[in-house]
C-alpha cells in the first residue's frame, strides 16, 4: 500500500509534507481533495481528521505534516516504512 497523502492545492503543510518525502526519496501517492468534497468527507470520517494533509502509511493514518516530521525525528518513520514494504 505504501504512503498516501491527501492534499489540497492551497495548503502550505501539504506542500511541506510532499517536499519532505521528495527530499527523502520516499515514494507516495497524492490524492488531491481540492475539488472533491465528498471524498474529503469520506477520508475525514476514516481518519478522524478534518485538516490536510492526511497521511496514511498502509491503512494507518499517521496524522499530518507535524506528525510525519515527529515520526522521522524519533526514528519511527523508517521502521514503519520498512514494515509496510515487507
Amino acid at each position: 500500500m505504501g504512503i498516501k497523502i491527501y492534499t489540497t492545492q492551497y495548503c502550505g503543510y501539504c506542500r511541506a509534507a510532499k517536499r519532505f518525502l521528495d527530499e527523502k526519496s520516499i515514494p507516495y501517492d497524492e490524492i488531491d481533495l481540492t475539488h472533491n468534497s465528498r471524498l474529503r468527507e469520506e477520508i475525514s470520517h476514516k481518519s478522524g481528521m478534518y485538516t490536510v494533509p492526511m497521511i496514511f502509511i498502509g491503512a494507518a493514518c499517521i496524522g499530518g505534516y507535524t506528525e510525519l516530521i515527529g515520526l522521522d525525528r524519533s526514528g519511527q518513520l523508517e521502521s514503519m516504512l520498512r514494515d509496510e514494504l515487507d
